[in-house]
C-alpha cells in the first residue's frame, strides 16, 4: 500500500435505489473519466462506512438515507483510494444539489441509462446489486 493511500481517509460510496432507479450525482469537475458517480465522500475519524455514506448523501443531495449493507470494498484503480460501497435505504426528502460548489446535477438513473452515465463500468458487486434491483426502463 502506498504512503499516500495510508494517509488519506477512505471513501464511502452510497448506492441509493428507489422506484427502480439509482441516485447519481454529476460533479462540477470530472475526476478523470468520472463525470457521474454515486454520492460519496471521505470517512471521518471514528465513523464507519455506513454512517459516512448516509452523511455524504444528505450533504450532497438533501436525501435522508440509512446505510444498510456493505456491498464491498476495493482500492480504486484510478484514484488509489480505499472505497467502501454501501447500499442505503431512502428514508425521505427530495433529491437536489446540496453542495453547489461540488455538484452540478443529481439524477435518478435506470439500468439502461447506467452505461451512458458510467461508460467505464462499475465495481462488480455494485453492478450485480443494481442488476437485481433496478428496472431496465424505470417506473413512472
Amino acid at each position: 500500500m502506498s504512503e499516500q493511500s495510508v494517509q488519506q481517509p477512505g471513501i464511502a460510496v452510497a448506492v441509493v435505489v428507489d422506484n427502480g432507479r439509482v441516485l447519481m450525482v454529476r460533479r462540477r469537475v470530472a475526476e478523470g473519466e468520472l463525470d457521474w458517480q454515486f454520492p460519496a465522500g471521505g470517512i471521518e475519524a471514528g465513523e464507519d462506512p455506513l454512517a459516512a455514506s448516509a452523511r455524504e448523501t444528505f450533504e450532497e443531495t438533501g436525501l435522508d438515507v440509512d446505510g444498510t449493507l456493505l456491498l464491498g470494498e476495493r482500492v480504486h484503480p484510478v484514484t488509489g483510494r480505499h472505497i467502501s460501497y454501501v447500499v442505503c435505504r431512502l428514508i425521505g426528502g427530495e433529491a437536489r444539489v446540496g453542495d453547489e460548489e461540488e455538484l452540478a446535477e443529481v439524477a435518478w438513473v435506470t439500468l439502461a441509462e447506467l452505461p451512458a452515465h458510467v461508460p467505464t463500468g462499475l465495481f462488480q458487486p455494485v453492478q450485480d446489486y443494481l442488476d437485481q434491483h433496478l428496472d431496465v426502463a424505470g417506473t413512472d
